[in-house]
């Protein structure tokens, strides 16, 4: 996250700033605008909860599901069924997603009116109440949607999620423990999605997601002020270390692509999985490939030249970059739906980026 301003200029700034948007808000109550009633427009809340960021999140919880699926299948020899609720699990997380960042926003009103104030709250779109109360509606409903999807084994993980969610923005963002506990809210999701099959198997796409956030998360504090050289190489070799991680992941037996089976000697493949385990082998191999395309390149700019312009691109990238990271777990997994669900999610961003960039709006941005 970006850091609080510091210097007696940008103080008296912060706080010239803040009469003004308490003034704009004042002004807007004054003339019984839709604020009066706490209802702003709906186009002023998908801004606060920055909408279109929640396609990078539910892949986390698809990723999980496929991954303990797999795994319960390959322990006990039968699958997990898939049942209708289990799709309120991406909807958990989307919710609780959103409720975090309009969370970040309320915590952040005062820097804002310094650093952002076209942002819906000091540009007096939003009161901070009703952003407040969004956010609390939305963790709400995250921690329903779990508990209806799987239960109290849902609930179990839901909870301490929406927890490290609350931490991260009004606690934990500007100390030391910030990217610690944001790159937490990520393992927790993934292990979210998990929790109708075996959790356990899916920790590895949960130290995967975990280890990709915490490196933007690093990265995304130098996004006003600039970042250095050797944190954005840092995050850089992270990236190629989490490629390389989930496409050369040695897949267990008995993935959703087939019965049970012995592997074959000296492979880790099972013996009866054929053409159906090759495929989804590749296709991870193809989809930590685009991660690290999409990823990479920013972060060796910012390394080249740490700006704060370089560091927010390459944050960008890096939040864009988690479907295709979700993608390539998946794939590991043997679930190429969800690959193919995945694949279409980020056809989805792309399209809804470049329909934001005509209407000359800027790009997402985690902070």
């Amino acid at each position: 996250m970006s850091p609080r301003p510091t210097n007696a200029r940008q103080t008296n700034a912060r706080q010239t700033n803040a009469r003004q948007t308490d003034a704009r808000q004042t002004d807007a109550r004054q003339r019984g605008t839709r604020q009066t009633a706490g209802l702003p427009g709906l186009a002023d809340v998908a801004e606060l909860v920055r909408a279109p960021a929640a396609l990078s999140v539910v892949g986390d919880t698809l990723a999980g599901l496929a991954a303990g699926r797999a795994g319960a299948r390959a322990s006990s020899g039968v699958p997990t069924p898939l049942r209708a609720r289990h799709a309120l699990l991406p909807v958990a997380s989307a919710c609780l997603y959103l409720g975090g960042m309009a969370l970040n926003d309320y915590a952040d009103r005062h820097v804002d009116a310094v650093e952002r104030p076209e942002r819906p709250i000091p540009s007096g779109r939003v009161t901070p109440r009703t952003a407040l109360a969004i956010g609390t509606t939305l963790t709400a409903g995250g921690i329903a949607a779990a508990g209806l999807a799987g239960g109290r084994r849902a609930l179990a993980v839901a909870v301490p999620l929406a927890a490290c969610v609350w931490t991260y923005d009004l606690v934990a963002k500007d100390r030391a423990a910030g990217p610690v506990v944001m790159a937490a809210c990520r393992g927790l999701d993934v292990l979210l999605g998990a929790t109708p099959g075996r959790l356990r198997s899916a920790l590895p796409a949960a130290a995967g997601l975990t280890a990709h956030t915490l490196g933007v998360t690093v990265l995304s504090r130098g996004e006003v002020h600039g970042t250095t050289p050797q944190v954005a190489g840092g995050v850089a070799a992270g990236t190629v270390a989490g490629a390389i991680a989930v496409a050369a992941a040695r897949p267990g037996a008995g993935v959703a692509l087939g019965a049970p089976a012995a592997p074959v000697a000296g492979t880790g493949v099972p013996a009866a999985a054929g053409k159906p385990w090759t495929t989804a082998r590749w296709t991870a191999v193809a989809a930590a490939g685009a991660y690290a395309a999409a990823t990479l390149p920013g972060q060796v700019r910012a390394a080249a030249r740490p700006t704060a312009a370089n560091a927010r691109t390459a944050t960008r990238a890096g939040i864009q970059a988690m479907v295709p990271l979700q993608a390539a777990w998946a794939a590991r997994a043997g679930s190429l739906g969800t690959t193919a669900l995945l694949a279409g999610v980020a056809a989805a961003g792309h399209g809804l980026r470049l329909l934001g960039r005509r209407r000359g709006r800027a790009g997402v941005s985690i902070t």
